[in-house]
């Protein structure tokens, strides 16, 4: 299965592009903290499903698309704290793609598991 064959793969990407736009306009000195971090976060959540496919059966790639979710909650944590630092106001966009992406990444998981 090629991984950018996959929705949950190409909104994941989605994601990534929106977050460093928004993290782009948060301040110089979050460079290393909050931007970092986020980028990261977000950037884990496609590579984790690329590498999830790439492995050999649906029980490895079951466990690459639950670390998937928890880079997922991670950024959504981080989010939520440049919200409250107020380095971001609440972006619809973003949240949306979130919830678009824990649902493609649950529903993939359950399919993978019934298999």
């Amino acid at each position: 299965m090629d991984h950018k064959d996959l929705d949950v793969w190409k909104k994941s990407m989605d994601l990534v592009e929106l977050v460093y736009e928004l993290t782009s306009k948060f301040p110089n000195d979050e460079r290393f903290g909050l931007t970092s971090q986020m980028r990261r976060a977000a950037i884990s959540i496609p590579s984790n499903i690329a590498e999830g496919a790439a492995r050999k059966g649906n029980k490895e790639f079951i466990q690459f698309l639950m670390i998937s979710l928890g880079s997922l909650s991670e950024l959504e944590t981080h989010y939520l704290l440049a919200i409250r630092l107020k380095m971001a106001s609440q972006n619809e966009i973003i949240e949306t793609k979130m919830v678009e992406v824990k649902r493609l990444l649950l529903g993939f998981r359950n399919y993978l598991m019934k298999k």
